[in-house]
């Protein structure tokens, strides 16, 4: 593909600003192979959050149809950043139109919805269309460190696991009701955090085989009624209702996978938290520990440096480690890393992947493994929903084989 790339976002709240600037920035990463890229449109049923956005990251226009982004001649790409609910309507009729869609997880909020979109998926790349969801965290160059200590044995086999994505977006009664707070059980904090979480353990110790532990809780069972558009983390007025919050505040479970057993915790009222995403494995040759609030870096234990050398290592991260060298603008150690830079490197794979461009950058997950981590996080509902009772998950489908699971 030699002809310009036209980009357009779906959704203008906070996770869609970070795929709008990861759009404008995944050009400049690595080697300037890519087509030229234009920024075309923003696209949001609040018409002045859409029009706002564009003219912050610098898009042609704004939409607040995405049928609008659909029948435009002028793109190519577009992310998909809406609520849940609304995937399956919207991707669909992108890829009918001939649209390479990036779509946020989870990929829906049903398991039905989820796999009729993964064999829309299939059948859109017969025709060359390309279809892929965002686990962003696989691309914490932290992360996949650690993956690949594992993987050449200086780690080895992970023995167990023990991840946690404490959130405190929803630790405050007045915090208005949305989207996030509506849905059966399973759809809220462990469908918003924990699909992160899970595909991260994965990640890390293989596919999930079984769940079991299964516990939901909410804690705030009533939010107020905003007035008008809502946006997350800013104040609205409020009609003076309430309406019932339907699914889960916290959730956590046990989880076998295929090296290895570990545990896992999710919550979104989890006060001085914001973003407490820590994870660590224990293998065994060591163990390893990565920190989202210090992305920059992993601690690193290994047995053989002995009891009076033992304990945790800082190691600050640089060029000797993945996405890196050539994926910043100043690529040396102790620069730093962050979340919107993970993003940055998901646009660019996924624009390498529809240009055609021969590039060292693992492909995106497909949407085989958007329902796969969401079979998961249906096992850990029926667990909770049957007092914890052991659930077995089975194998993914792997269907689409144009992309790997390595990233």
């Amino acid at each position: 593909m030699s002809e310009p790339i036209g980009v357009a976002v779906i959704g203008a709240g906070m996770a869609g600003k970070a795929h709008m600037a990861a759009w404008r920035t995944a050009p400049t990463l690595f080697d300037p192979v890519l087509p030229p890229v234009r920024l075309v449109s923003v696209g949001d049923v609040y018409e002045p959050l859409a029009q706002q956005a564009a003219r912050r990251f610098g898009y042609e226009r704004h939409d607040n149809d995405w049928r609008a982004i659909a029948a435009a001649d002028d793109i190519d790409v577009v992310s998909v950043v809406v609520a849940n609910s609304l995937h399956r309507e919207i991707v669909e009729g992108l890829l009918d139109a001939g649209k390479h869609v990036l779509c946020e997880k989870p990929l829906a909020d049903s398991l039905e919805d989820a796999r009729a979109m993964a064999d829309a998926a299939d059948r859109a790349a017969e025709r060359g269309i390309t279809a892929r969801i965002g686990f962003t965290y696989r691309r914490a160059p932290g992360l996949a460190a650690i993956r690949e200590l594992v993987g050449d044995g200086t780690l080895g086999r992970v023995r167990h696991l023990s991840g946690r994505y404490w959130t405190d977006y929803g630790s405050s009664p007045d915090v208005p009701f949305s989207w996030r707070y509506a849905g059966a059980p399973g759809t809220g904090a462990l469908a918003d955090v924990g699909s992160h979480l899970t595909y991260i353990a994965e990640f890390l110790a293989g596919d999930v085989t079984q769940v079991s532990g299964g516990l939901f809780t909410t804690e705030i069972t009533e939010r107020p009624v905003a007035a008008g558009h809502a946006l997350r983390g800013q104040g609205a007025p409020l009609t003076g209702e309430t309406a019932r919050v339907q699914n889960d505040d916290y959730a956590t479970f046990a989880a076998r996978f295929g090296a290895g057993v570990g545990s896992l915790e999710v919550s979104r009222v989890t006060t001085a938290h914001p973003n407490g995403l820590v994870v660590e494995v224990f293998c065994e040759n060591g163990a390893a520990r990565w920190d989202q609030e210090r992305p920059a870096e992993i601690g690193l234990a290994l047995r053989s440096d002995g009891s009076r050398l033992g304990g945790y290592r800082q190691v600050v991260l640089g060029p000797d480690h993945p996405y890196v060298a050539g994926g910043m603008a100043m690529d040396a150690p102790g620069v730093g890393w962050g979340q919107n830079q993970m993003f940055e490197v998901q646009a660019r794979a996924f624009l390498d992947e529809v240009a055609g461009v021969a590039d060292p950058l693992p492909t995106n997950a497909t949407f085989h493994d958007g329902v796969h981590n969401m079979e998961v996080l249906a096992a850990v509902t029926a667990s909770a929903a049957d007092g914890g009772r052991t659930v077995t998950v089975e194998a993914r489908c792997t269907a689409d084989t144009t992309a790997t699971v390595s990233a």
